[in-house]
C-alpha cells in the first residue's frame, strides 16, 4: 500500500497577538514567526512522523524551496511536487492569541495552479489499495477525487476551508471524512449539536458509505463507520498554538491504522499526538514523532507504551 497526500504547501506567517484583530482595528503583534505549513504539508509530515512513509504532490513557487526541505527531512517523498515560475508559493497569515487559538487568512498561490496534467502524472503511479489524502486548499479537487476513485484509491477528504463549492464535489466517492465539528456542522447545515457522537452519526446518515473521523477540541473525537462508533476524550493540556492539531490527529490516526492498531488505540494515539502538538508553536514544527507520542504523558512525565 502506498500513501499519497495531494495537498497544499504554504509559508505560514504567525503573529502572536493578545486578541484577534477586529474590524477597523490596528493591533501591534507581540512577535512574528515564519513556519512551513499548509494542511497538505502538515498531514504529510504527520503521516511520515507516525511512520507511514507518504508521497506528497502539490505545487510551490520559487520562493518555497524550504518546504521541500522540510518534507524531505521528515521522510516525505516529494517527486510529485512541481516548482512553478509564474506564481508565488501559497501562504497563510495566522493570528495566534493568548489562549492558543488561531484565525487564519489563506492566499492560495501555487496551490491554486494545480492542473489536470499534474494530477494525471501523479496519480499514474498509484492504484488499487493505495490511499490518498485531500484537502480543499488546492485547485482541481473535484478531478482528483474522480480520478483517485476511478483508479481504486481509498479517498480521505478534509473539507477545509469549508466553502460552498465543497457541496459540488463528487462526495459519493469519499471513503473517509477527516474533519472537525465546525466543518461537519457546516457541511450538514446543522451549526448546533448535543455531542460529537451525535454529529458523527449525522455525518454517517448523510454519507453512509464513508467512515467519519471527527474532532471536537476539548469535547474529544469520534470515529464512526457503519454500526461502529468509538469515542476518544481529549487530553487536557495548556495550549500554546493549535494550528496543526487537526492535521496531526488525522495523520496519526490513519498511520496507526496502517500499522494494524484497532480503532480505539489509533484514536488514543491520535489524541495524544494532537495534545502534544498544541503545546508547541508552529504548524509542521509542532508535529511530534511516533516515539515522542509513545513517551509523552499528559502530566508532563514520560512512559513507554507497547508499540
Amino acid at each position: 500500500m502506498n500513501v499519497l497526500c495531494f495537498g497544499s504547501l504554504n509559508i505560514d506567517y504567525t503573529y502572536k497577538v493578545r486578541h484577534f484583530v477586529g474590524k477597523g482595528e490596528t493591533l501591534s503583534a507581540d512577535s512574528l514567526s515564519v513556519y512551513c505549513g499548509g494542511k497538505g504539508l502538515n498531514q504529510s509530515i504527520a503521516l511520515a512522523r507516525a511512520g507511514a512513509a507518504p508521497f506528497h504532490a502539490g505545487a510551490i513557487g520559487e520562493d518555497g524551496r524550504q518546504l521541500l526541505e522540510e518534507l524531505g527531512q521528515s521522510g516525505v517523498q516529494t517527486r510529485y511536487v512541481r516548482i512553478l515560475h509564474h506564481v508565488r508559493t501559497g501562504n497563510a497569515i495566522i493570528q495566534n492569541d493568548s489562549a492558543g487559538d488561531n484565525c487564519i487568512l489563506l492566499y492560495g498561490g501555487a496551490n491554486r495552479a494545480v492542473t489536470r496534467t499534474h494530477v494525471d502524472e501523479a496519480l499514474a503511479h498509484f492504484g488499487e489499495g493505495d490511499v490518498i489524502f485531500l484537502q480543499n486548499e488546492v485547485s482541481m479537487l473535484d478531478y482528483m477525487i474522480e480520478q483517485a476513485h476511478a483508479r481504486g484509491l481509498y479517498v480521505v477528504l478534509t473539507p477545509s476551508p469549508m466553502e460552498p463549492d465543497i457541496l459540488e464535489l463528487p462526495l459519493q466517492f469519499v471513503d473517509a471524512w477527516a474533519l472537525n465539528a465546525i466543518e461537519a456542522g457546516q457541511l450538514l447545515g446543522r451549526p448546533s449539536f448535543a455531542s460529537p457522537e451525535e454529529l458523527a452519526q449525522a455525518m454517517h446518515e448523510r454519507f453512509p458509505a464513508a467512515a467519519v473521523l471527527l474532532t471536537a477540541g476539548d469535547a474529544g473525537a469520534v470515529y464512526c463507520k457503519g454500526d461502529e462508533l468509538v469515542y476518544q476524550p481529549a487530553f487536557p493540556v495548556q495550549a500554546v498554538d493549535s494550528t496543526a492539531a487537526g492535521d496531526t490527529f488525522t495523520g496519526f490516526f490513519f498511520a496507526a491504522r496502517f500499522r494494524g492498531l484497532p480503532v480505539a488505540q489509533a484514536l488514543e494515539m491520535a489524541a495524544r499526538a494532537a495534545a502534544l502538538s498544541v503545546t508547541r508553536s508552529g504548524a509542521s514544527a509542532s508535529i511530534p514523532t511516533w516515539e515522542e507520542v509513545q513517551a509523552w504523558r499528559p502530566d508532563g512525565g514520560s512512559h513507554n507504551t507497547a508499540r
